[in-house]
């Protein structure tokens, strides 16, 4: 016959029943089955532990009864062994007046509290163990009871059901949100093509940081460019303070072993090399950086900070959308430096076609016809004593003959035929010999082991004339050292006077850099330019082998460049 006691234990068990298969929030379930089963059975002591995937040892402990202070002084949680163990083994009820009897208990910790009357039930979800509900000393008896062993048992399939419904909201929830980033992620790509094709690359690239910070929900989201050695910011979005045109070292930085490895990273704020702040990300905490690949080339990095409104860790989720804008990022600057690529090579060989149409006309027509003008003077002068003795026209012949070798240096800059008939290295022993003739003091050193593509020395030969034009009209220098020497896969080209140098307002424009600029970046190589009182240094690097003019490759600018 039942109780009272009895009647009001089995209408709270299915209160509690009721409420727990309501319950939608996992950790609030565990929290609440362990509070009402110290409730119902009267015990001190309760715990509740998590079974890991292969079901061998506890993955989590919950724990109720145990102060702080006590826990600390315990040390590690346990892992199931012992007795906690024998219900892992084998997921029925134990129940045991004195724990410590068991042949299979271990003792206690030294600061352990006492324990004596034990009862625990497996949870069972779909037919297998999840994990366990352990009671411990219960009050006002010396053991746990028939009755309490069937309210943890009720207790633990209501659990089991509760668990089962949260996991499965959970579950449902997160492929909802995935589902919806997804959608949101694709729409957001489709805006990011559809720009790369219309827009300028600036909008282009602020269309993805902004897109991709609304996705990961960071704070600030940047994106980092290479050029040459170094990555510059060219785009940010949320909480980045005038970081655009911040630059980090490619060797020195995170950032550039993430661009040199090829695959993302989510790290720690103190993790990183170079600290936020020195990137116009103040007070940041978590990274993801991801790299920009085209046809596996290191275009640059997008780099996220601060995940949500507490600062969290980046999950791999978020990893996987901003892998799609990193690529989304990358083509729209390989498509932009291919189409500005092409447009000056198409410039550039304009140019030097119409160069070749001025050469070829002042040779055939301009040239010829001084030639002509000296030889009919030179025959008059013959014909007649007067002629031959009148001061004009010996004058007029000197005169003739000095234009016509300032033509013909003139044409030989506009296009050299050496540099079509011989190659590179006589053409520019012939440059510098002109140059000498127009009063440099040169020393030279040009050492090439082989013919390179046509653009490639055509290329060297006009960032070399240039750079000695720019010396005779402009640097007032009396002494000029020149070095030209290939080694291995690329060429490196250095003119350095002693002249008045320039300021660095023209390093940008002006003298010819540009067009130097413009012809070095079409190859992908380096030029720098240092000037101050003490004279000028031209230095240029130029590849040769795999990655020059028809590998397909899309350089990018680099330090020094003039870029387009």
């Amino acid at each position: 016959m039942s109780t009272a006691g009895d009647v009001d234990k089995i209408r709270r068990l299915t209160e509690v029943g009721r409420t727990l298969v309501s319950e939608l929030d996992t950790e609030a379930v565990l929290r609440r089955i362990i509070d009402e089963a110290m409730a119902i059975t009267g015990a001190r002591y309760a715990a509740l532990g998590v079974l890991d995937e292969e079901r061998r040892e506890l993955e989590r402990f919950l724990t109720v009864g145990i102060d702080a202070d006590t826990h600390r002084a315990i040390g590690d949680l346990p892992r199931g062994r012992g007795v906690l163990g024998v219900l892992i083994e084998d997921p029925r009820p134990l129940r045991l007046a004195q724990v410590g009897g068991h042949p299979e208990s271990f003792g206690f910790p030294a600061e352990h509290p006492r324990m004596d009357s034990f009862l625990g039930v497996p949870i069972m979800i779909r037919g297998e163990a999840w994990g366990n509900l352990y009671l411990a000393e219960k009050q006002g008896a010396q053991e746990f009871t028939d009755e309490d062993e069937e309210s943890a048992i009720m207790l633990a399939q209501w659990a089991g059901t509760a668990i089962e419904n949260a996991r499965l909201y959970e579950q449902s929830e997160r492929r909802r949100e995935q589902a919806e980033r997804a959608l949101l992620g694709l729409e957001a790509a489709r805006d990011i093509a559809d720009a790369v094709s219309d827009a300028e690359l600036p909008r282009v690239l602020e269309l993805i940081v902004k897109r991709g910070r609304a996705l990961v929900q960071a704070r600030t989201v940047l994106i980092m460019l290479r050029e040459g050695d170094v990555l510059v910011v060219a785009a940010g979005a949320g909480q980045a303070a005038a970081a655009e045109g911040h630059r980090v070292s490619l060797s020195g930085s995170t950032s550039g072993q993430v661009l040199a490895r090829g695959r993302p990273e989510r790290v720690n704020a103190a993790q990183l090399q170079i600290a936020p702040s020195q990137l116009g990300v103040p007070g940041a905490q978590t990274a993801l950086l991801v790299p920009m690949l085209y046809r596996g080339a290191g275009v640059g990095v997008l780099a996220a900070f601060d995940r949500g409104e507490a600062g969290e860790a980046f999950t791999i989720q978020d990893e996987q959308l901003l892998r799609t804008f990193a690529a989304s990022a990358a083509n729209a600057v390989a498509i932009h430096r291919s189409v500005e690529a092409d447009r000056l090579r198409s410039a550039i060989s304009a140019a030097d076609a119409e160069r070749g149409r001025w050469a070829r006309e002042l040779h055939d027509q301009t040239l010829q016809a001084l030639g002509g003008l000296r030889v009919m003077l030179a025959s008059a002068q013959r014909r007649s004593d007067a002629i031959a003795q009148e001061p004009a026209i010996a004058q007029a012949i000197e005169d003739i003959e000095l234009e016509i070798a300032n033509l013909r240096g003139i044409i030989s800059d506009l296009r050299p035929s050496l540099l079509d008939d011989l190659g590179l290295a006589p053409a520019i022993d012939a440059l510098l010999e002109r140059r000498r003739a127009a009063g440099l003091d040169i020393t030279s050193q040009v050492t090439l082991a082989a013919p390179f593509e046509p653009e490639v020395e055509t290329t060297i030969y006009r960032v070399l004339q240039e750079a000695l034009t720019n010396v005779v009209k402009h640097s007032q220098a009396s002494d000029v050292r020149v070095n030209v020497e290939q080694d291995h896969d690329c060429v490196s080209l250095e003119v350095q006077d002693n002249g008045s140098g320039f300021g660095p307002e023209t390093t940008t424009g002006g003298f010819g850099l540009a067009g130097m600029g413009e012809r070095v970046y079409l190859l992908g190589g380096t030029l720098e330019v240092q000037s101050d009182e003490r004279g000028t240094t031209v230095r240029a690097t130029l590849p040769v082998g795999a990655g020059s003019p028809g590998s397909g490759a899309v350089p990018a600018p680099a330090r020094g460049q003039v870029p387009p």
